[in-house]
C-alpha cells in the first residue's frame, strides 16, 4: 500500500509539471485553485477592485483580471531578462520554497527560499562580504586547504559554510541589484518587499485577498497558499524569463554578425523590366562596350604622342611667332615685287633695240 501511494504521487507531480509547461488558460487557472482568496473578515479592502463574489465566507478572485495581469507581469520579466539584468525569486513560505529554487535554477534567476536577511538590498557591501567569505571558504575547500587541519577544526568549517548556504546560496552570484523581484505573499515578505520600494526595483508579486496591492508595481492577484496555484504561476514567470534570455542571445548573435556584412557588402536591386527591354537594353551595350575597347587604345596612342610631342609653346612662343610668320609674309612680297621689276626690266633694252634698228634704217 506504501508503494502505491508513492507510485501515485509521482503520477501527480508529473502531470503537474505538464501543466506547467502548458500556457496558462483560465482553465488551469480554476484547476489550480488561484481564484480562492482569504476569508471575509481577513481581507484588505485594497483588493475590492480584484475580488469577483464571496462563497461561504470566502473571497472568490476574479480570474479574468489575473489571467491579464499575469500576462502583463510576464512581459515586463521577459523584458528585463532581455536587458541583461538578473531577477530575484523570493517566497520562504513552506508551500513556496521547493518551487521556488527549482524555479529560479531552471531560469537561471536569483532566489532565497529560507529567511530573508534585513539589508540584503539596502545593506548590500555587507551582504556582499558574508558572500566573498562563503565563496572563499569553499574553494579553499576544494583545493584542499582543510585536509591538514584537525577533524574538529574540519568540522566547523563545515557547519559554517553550510549555515552560510542556507541564507546566501541562491545568490552568490549577485554581484550588483536585481532589475526586478518575483515574490510569493507579500505579507510574510514585508521586509523584501519595503527594502525593494526604498532601493527601486520593480516587484512582480503573487498577491492574495489579505495584502496590499499598492506595494507592488506588477500584482497578480490569486491564491498564494496553494502549492499548485504558487507551482502555476511561478512557472508562468519563469518562462518569461527564459525567453527574455534568449532574446538577448539571439541580439548578441546578430550583433556578431553585423560587421561581417558590413565589411562585405551586397546591395540586392529588384527591377520590374521585362524580358525583352533586358535584351534590348544588353543590344545597346553591345556598340557601347566596343567604343569603350576602342577608346583605350585611342587613349594610349594620345599619351604616346603627348610623350613624343614637345612642350605646348607659350604664349610670349606664340607671338614671336607670329610676328615671324609676318615678317616672312612681307619678304614674299618684296621678292614677288622684285620679280615684277626684274621681268619689266627686259622690256626696256627691247625697245631700245627697235628704235637703233629704226634709226638704221632711216640711215
Amino acid at each position: 500500500m506504501k508503494g502505491k501511494y508513492m507510485v501515485e504521487e509521482a503520477v501527480e507531480v508529473n502531470t503537474i509539471q505538464d501543466q506547467d509547461t502548458a500556457p496558462i488558460t483560465m482553465k488551469s487557472l480554476l484547476e489550480a485553485g488561484v481564484h480562492f482568496g482569504h476569508q471575509k473578515r481577513r481581507w484588505n479592502p485594497k483588493m475590492n477592485r480584484y475580488i469577483f463574489t464571496h462563497r461561504n465566507g470566502v473571497h472568490i478572485i476574479d480570474l479574468q483580471k489575473t489571467l491579464n495581469l499575469v500576462e502583463e507581469a510576464a512581459a515586463f520579466l521577459s523584458e528585463v531578462a532581455a536587458s541583461g539584468k538578473k531577477i530575484l525569486m523570493v517566497g520562504t513560505k513552506k508551500q513556496a520554497q521547493d518551487t521556488i529554487v527549482t524555479e529560479a535554477e531552471r531560469s537561471n534567476s536569483l532566489h532565497i527560499s529560507n529567511r530573508w536577511l534585513g539589508g540584503t538590498l539596502t545593506n548590500f557591501k555587507t551582504i556582499q562580504k558574508r558572500i566573498d567569505y562563503l565563496v572563499d571558504l569553499e574553494t579553499r575547500r576544494d583545493q584542499g586547504d582543510f585536509e591538514s587541519l584537525t577533524k574538529k577544526e574540519s568540522l566547523k568549517i563545515d557547519e559554517k559554510i553550510t549555515k552560510l548556504n542556507k541564507n546566501l546560496s541562491g545568490i552568490k552570484e549577485m554581484t550588483e541589484m536585481p532589475g526586478a523581484m518575483f515574490i510569493v505573499d507579500v505579507g510574510k515578505e514585508e521586509i523584501a518587499v519595503a527594502e525593494a520600494n526604498r532601493v527601486g526595483i520593480p516587484i512582480v508579486a503573487l498577491v492574495d485577498s489579505d495584502c496590499d496591492p499598492d506595494l507592488i508595481d506588477h500584482p497578480i492577484p490569486g491564491n498564494d497558499d496553494a502549492i499548485r496555484s504558487v507551482r502555476l504561476i511561478t512557472g508562468r514567470m519563469s518562462d518569461a524569463i527564459i525567453d527574455g534570455y534568449h532574446q538577448r542571445n539571439a541580439e548578441q548573435s546578430d550583433d556578431l554578425t553585423d560587421p561581417n556584412q558590413e565589411s562585405n557588402p551586397r546591395m540586392v536591386t529588384y527591377s520590374t523590366v521585362t524580358i525583352e527591354e533586358s535584351i534590348s537594353e544588353k543590344a545597346e551595350e553591345n556598340p557601347e562596350s566596343d567604343d569603350s575597347e576602342s577608346e583605350p587604345s585611342q587613349s594610349s596612342e594620345e599619351i604616346n604622342s603627348v610623350e613624343i610631342e614637345e612642350p605646348v609653346p607659350s604664349p610670349e612662343n606664340s607671338v614671336t611667332s607670329d610676328t615671324i610668320e609676318e615678317e616672312s609674309i612681307s619678304e614674299k612680297i618684296e621678292e614677288n615685287s622684285e620679280s615684277d621689276v626684274s621681268e619689266s626690266e627686259p622690256s626696256v633694252p627691247i625697245e631700245t633695240s627697235i628704235s637703233e634698228e629704226t634709226e638704221e634704217n632711216t640711215n
